[in-house]
């Protein structure tokens, strides 16, 4: 373990955004963790998971640790079930990969989403009708001021669409170590209502899916809407779909006669923001080497050397545009940092 300072973020974030961090230290076990804090408990420190959902506007004047603990464990089995355990440094992707190898179903519909495990809980992240809170048991991680562990059950959590307790009541307190899932060994619960889901399924004449069948299609639509962060920079989704009162909806709807929706209940409607800002005229614009995606309005990209500021700045002028022509405020699903 080595604390390197002036360290370029450039490969630690998938906005590729050139940041440098004053120090920097990889973190690769749970004791490892407990001693930074300990010895650098007075230092500004900022905890980097996956670098998949930030936007770095300047230089970090901070020590950086970035969780790198790796670990997979089958806590508990039955006949049905397994209780199964990944530590905060293993990638999302490949372990979601590695429980469908091993016909665990449950997170099939969340393939394909970067970052890392630890941070999955603090979003609640989310995809084609499932949510990371539909499978999650629990939660390990260390207290930044005591080094004490904690254990957050599923309901400590407060989990709620791309929320929970990490991004309020306690943010900042705790880092994540450890996720645990139930997950499933037969009579799989599949989740294909999804309409892209269905299509993709037809397409291939699969009428009695597996938990494989539908991760691949879940790959397959998500490599056809949303770019690779290795080949142009990019967080996925930069912005959260908004829920609107039925009474807006209505009254959008008049002028608006396809505006899609999905209703959440009988006073609210979620309004994909993709559409939004491909009808205030963004999608595929380009300033200098901030943009617009040309096939997902919903994801700023950095084609090359684009600055954090001037992702934000696109970002700034989008929530604008869209709140004056539809009255409706866009959160941001990407942290800014």
């Amino acid at each position: 373990m080595k604390i390197e300072h002036k360290k370029s973020l450039k490969e630690y974030n998938t906005f590729g955004i050139n940041a440098i961090a004053s120090e920097f230290v990889a973190i690769t076990s749970e004791s490892e963790l407990k001693y930074i804090l300990s010895e650098h408990s007075k230092k500004n420190l900022f905890i980097l998971s996956g670098g998949s959902n930030m936007l770095l506007t300047k230089n970090l004047d901070a020590l950086v640790l970035h969780i790198a603990i790796k670990g997979i464990e089958v806590v508990e089995e039955s006949e049905t079930a397994v209780l199964i355990s990944a530590c905060a440094g293993e990638n999302w992707h490949d372990f979601v990969q590695y429980c469908i190898q091993n016909n665990y179903g449950g997170l099939e519909n969340l393939s394909l989403i970067p970052g890392y495990v630890g941070s999955a809980p603090i979003q609640n992240i989310g995809a084609y009708g499932v949510e990371l809170k539909d499978t999650m048991v629990s939660c390990e991680a260390i207290n930044i001021i005591t080094q004490e562990k904690q254990i957050f059950q599923k309901k400590d959590c407060k989990f709620e669409y791309r929320n929970s307790i990490f991004k309020n009541e306690v943010k900042g307190e705790y880092i994540i170590t450890k996720v645990t899932f139930k997950l499933t060994k037969k009579d799989h619960n599949l989740n294909t209502d999804y309409g892209a889901i269905e299509s993709a399924l037809k397409e291939q004449h699969i009428k009695t899916p597996t938990i494989k069948n539908i991760s691949e299609a879940v790959i397959q639509i998500r490599r056809s809407k949303l770019p690779d962060p290795s080949e142009i920079g990019n967080s996925g989704s930069f912005f959260k779909n908004p829920v609107i009162s039925k009474g807006l909806f209505t009254k959008l709807q008049k002028v608006n006669p396809n505006i899609p929706s999905y209703i959440i209940d009988e006073n609210n409607i979620k309004i994909p923001a993709g559409w939004l800002i491909e009808q205030s005229g963004f999608k595929g614009k380009r300033w200098g080497d901030a943009g617009v995606h040309e096939k997902q309005a919903l994801v700023l990209v950095n084609h090359g050397n684009a600055s954090g500021k001037e992702i934000l700045d696109i970002a700034t002028r989008i929530q604008q545009e869209v709140k004056q022509k539809f009255d409706i405020t866009l959160e941001t699903e990407v942290n800014i940092i």
